[in-house]
């Protein structure tokens, strides 16, 4: 049989157990009681009786009666109320008990998991509101895990980044020293082409820790987000002329009036745009819409590549993460950046207050990233 939902709060079982502890106290002292004044009452009785019949064979008197009862009264007094103090302790106790159990469970689970036990996990008790306790601490647990398995990951991955960089630019070093590797302009050009991604890497992951901790710095300006994005296009059509992939700027219409970050927003879109490029095989083509609601202006960049799986809708977004799929140029394949592109886009658009959405049917079937920050002024 199903318990009463009413019968499993908190509230209700704390008064319960107050009543409990009363309704024993109050037995155990009127069974005392009931007891000791019997035979303290009875003893004075048969003293007086005794004693009178022995001495005049008279009556117990109204007197004698009330002095038996007064002088039997305080101990069944005294012996009940000690007898209920007792009982009512124990019970206290027990039941008590029984309350602060799951309790000290969430608070050693919480302990655990400040010395770093994250999978610490709490059983969930019967009280409701205990029970959506327990929940939220091993939801926390989860979280934190999770958190601490990305954090060791994100170390992993930009220790390869770094390595990749650095090795290059010591190999060619120490060969210049040695004699090796003679001096030259293509020497000179890949030294400073692996310096300047290492710069890259550094501003981007100064990015990323600014947004993490809400110090981003953003300037915002009254802007239009559709010019905005024309600007970035353009900018970045040579590079997909380059590879054959097509490049169709669909931004004509209404102003899309916001206030922004102008760089920051650009820098939004030339990412969503250099992800599209890299999954977008040669032969493609990469489409920029804008669009608006009541309080919302959006740029949805729209690819024909390699599309996205969807359990992985949400972990693009994360740091290092490059997906299952890449392009395929001249039978080989193509998956340029370093896994952050996606996690800086979404994290500047949520700083202007807006988000950074993906949607796919699945692979083979092409993607669409949307943008959308807040509007200023009416729709149109």
């Amino acid at each position: 049989m199903k318990t009463p939902r009413w019968s499993r709060r908190l509230r209700t079982r704390l008064f319960l157990s107050y009543v409990l502890v009363v309704a024993a106290g109050a037995a155990t002292m009127l069974l005392v009681g009931t007891v000791v004044t019997r035979s303290v009452y009875g003893r004075q009785i048969r003293g007086f009786g005794l004693g009178r019949r022995q001495g005049r064979g008279q009556e117990i008197s109204e007197q004698d009666l009330q002095t038996a009862l007064n002088e039997s009264l305080l101990p069944a007094l005294l012996a009940g109320t000690l007898a209920a103090l007792v009982v009512s302790a124990i019970v206290a106790g027990v039941v008590g008990r029984r309350l602060l159990r799951p309790i000290d469970e969430l608070g050693a689970a919480t302990r655990l998991m400040a010395a770093g036990e994250y999978t610490a996990t709490v059983p969930v008790p019967a009280e409701i509101e205990l029970a959506s306790l327990a929940d939220d601490v091993n939801a926390l647990g989860t979280h934190l895990a999770t958190t601490e398995r990305r954090r060791s990951q994100l170390l992993a991955e930009v220790t390869h980044e770094l390595r990749s960089p650095i090795t290059v630019i010591h190999g060619h070093m120490e060969g210049l020293l040695d004699g090796v590797i003679e001096p030259s302009d293509k020497v000179y050009v890949a030294v400073a082409g692996e310096a300047a991604r290492l710069q890259r890497l550094v501003e981007d992951l100064t990015t990323l820790s600014q947004a993490d901790e809400g110090v981003l710095r953003i300037d915002p300006v009254p802007l239009d987000l559709a010019d905005v994005a024309s600007i970035a296009t353009e900018r970045l059509r040579p590079q997909f002329e380059h590879v054959g992939v097509e490049l169709v700027s669909d931004l004509a219409g209404s102003p899309l009036q916001s206030v922004g970050d102008r760089d920051r927003l650009a820098q939004v879109i030339t990412n969503l745009l250099g992800n599209a490029l890299g999954h977008t095989p040669s032969g493609g083509s990469v489409t920029v819409r804008s669009g608006r609601d009541d309080h919302h202006v959006w740029i949805d960049v729209i690819d024909t590549g390699t599309g996205i799986p969807h359990d992985e809708l949400e972990q693009i977004f994360y740091r290092f993460f490059r997906g299952s799929a890449a392009a395929t140029r001249d039978g080989r394949s193509v998956r340029t950046g370093r896994g952050i592109g996606l996690t800086i886009a979404r994290s500047l658009a949520r700083a202007h207050g807006g988000d950074v959405e993906a949607s796919s049917r699945g692979p083979g079937t092409g993607a669409t990233f949307r943008l959308t920050i807040p509007s200023s002024g009416p729709s149109l």
